[in-house]
């Protein structure tokens, strides 16, 4: 089912469930560019699992209003907005890439609304983890975060050009254009299904312009609005160890500063690992959810 409707602030915000309408429901928060598309388990997969996936645009991506200024703790109100909605009370919460941060803030402010959380070769806050935030990233990356550091007008003005290039053309964006990425992510973004889900998100988030991309990576290295070490939730990390978009010391840092977290890290796994470990980790994010139809 796909929807849009108006959040708390006046906003519309795009969404799409899949899988069982009737099952468990999990949030899933798309990553960096991305949409409610995905990638994501297809439906046939979901289905027989009672799984109930909801996924959604960020401000500015796909058909959702944009929210210039917005920090990643603002995604809890999202969430909280479209779970009133659709009339779920608990609910688990998944996040890959610029998802996982977003992912976090929900657990962090709603405590009692959100059973599990996953986040998925995720950052960690840039203030608090500080220079070695940088540590271990592509070179691209690093020059993009530096100057977002600068703030919004310069750094609009430097990615731009970049920017609507992949817009017009969703293939240029998948990571295995990039000279430094590792061999597992260039092994990863040629297989069909994950090569095809990465366009087809890419190509919905950039449909009307690039404002939610620079919103996200503003919000990457901006205050996020929460500090990680008051969650209570259970919380599970994974990370690809070769990762350079997120390197791997982002997850080991969450690990010691969030309570009762775990953290798997997959040796011989980069960035694009997070999508094939996502079927997985929804099986655990769905363990002591009730169902929809439990409670007709």
């Amino acid at each position: 089912m796909v929807g849009r409707f108006t959040t708390r602030d006046g906003r519309a915000l795009a969404y799409e469930e899949f899988g069982n309408p009737n099952g468990k429901p999990v949030f899933s928060l798309h990553g960096t560019p991305g949409s409610h598309r995905g990638p994501r388990p297809r439906g046939l997969r979901l289905y027989p699992r009672g799984i109930r996936l909801i996924g959604y645009d960020r401000p500015g991506y796909g058909d959702s209003d944009r929210c210039e200024g917005r920090r990643v703790a603002d995604a809890a109100a999202d969430v909280e907005d479209l779970a009133d909605r659709l009339g779920i009370e608990r609910f688990a919460v998944v996040g890959r890439s610029g998802g996982g941060p977003h992912a976090l803030a929900c657990a962090a402010l709603l405590p009692e609304r959100v059973t599990r959380v996953a986040s998925l070769v995720t950052c960690a806050p840039r203030d608090l983890m500080g220079e070695r935030w940088y540590d271990g990233m592509a070179e691209r990356n690093i020059e993009w975060y530096r100057v977002a550091e600068l703030g919004i007008d310069a750094y609009t003005e430097f990615v731009a050009d970049d920017m609507n290039r992949k817009r017009a053309d969703p293939e240029s964006a998948l990571p295995s254009s990039h000279a430094d990425v590792p061999k597992a992510d260039r092994a990863a973004s040629s297989e069909y299904g994950i090569k095809s889900g990465l366009v087809d998100t890419y190509a919905e988030a950039l449909r009307h312009g690039i404002g939610g991309w620079i919103d996200d990576n503003l919000a990457m290295i901006s205050p996020w609005g929460f500090d990680p070490a008051t969650l209570t939730t259970p919380v599970k990390l994974w990370h690809g160890a070769d990762d350079v978009f997120s390197p791997v010391a982002h997850s080991t840092w969450l690990k010691q500063c969030i309570p009762h977290a775990e953290l798997d890290i997959a040796d011989g796994k980069a960035h694009l690992g997070a999508i094939e470990e996502l079927p997985r980790l929804l099986l655990w994010l769905t363990e002591g959810l009730e169902r929809a139809d439990a409670r007709s």
